[in-house]
């Protein structure tokens, strides 16, 4: 069995270019910028940046075109493929790709102020920032008393069980 599966976390380089197949198909594709940070044996931080290109298809392209900007903290899973073509040099030439197949935006960024990339996420640049504006929980909604029938209403009771 083979896998091809990838996940990311990270930050948008630039905006949502959405372009349209011949066939009709939205497409999209963005940068996004990914890194890690560690100690290393003589004690001092290092920080590694990787920079993806993702491209994503049809009513998805259409709403990250719509929802992220430039900065946008985003979930991505896919998977790679490389492509390979002739340049008008005659050269062959590859990109590496992302193939999105699922995206979870992260928080929305405030339209008046300017978001700013940070240097890296990491779980001590996300707890230093201001906690978001929770959302609110949705629970599922009971019905009003009058629309339940009367045996729905009634408790059962263990001597009501016929077995």
């Amino acid at each position: 069995m083979n896998l091809n599966k990838v996940f990311l976390i990270g930050n948008l380089t630039r905006d949502v270019s959405l372009r349209t197949t011949p066939a009709g198909h939205p497409v999209a594709d963005f940068g996004l910028a990914t890194n890690r940070t560690w100690i290393d044996s003589n004690g001092q931080k290092q920080q590694e940046v990787e920079f993806h290109n993702i491209v994503v298809w049809g009513k998805m392209a259409e709403l990250c075109n719509q929802y992220l900007r430039k900065g946008s903290l985003v979930f991505i899973e896919g998977r790679i493929r490389t492509r390979t073509w002739q340049d008008a040099n005659n050269q062959k030439r590859y990109r590496t790709e992302i193939i999105a197949e699922n995206i979870q935006f992260g928080p929305r960024l405030n339209k008046e102020a300017e978001y700013k990339m940070p240097e890296a996420v990491s779980p001590e640049t996300l707890e230093a920032e201001e906690p978001l504006e929770e959302l609110p929980v949705l629970e599922e909604e009971t019905p009003p008393e009058e629309n339940k029938t009367q045996s729905e209403s009634e408790e059962i009771k263990s001597q009501d069980i016929p077995f």
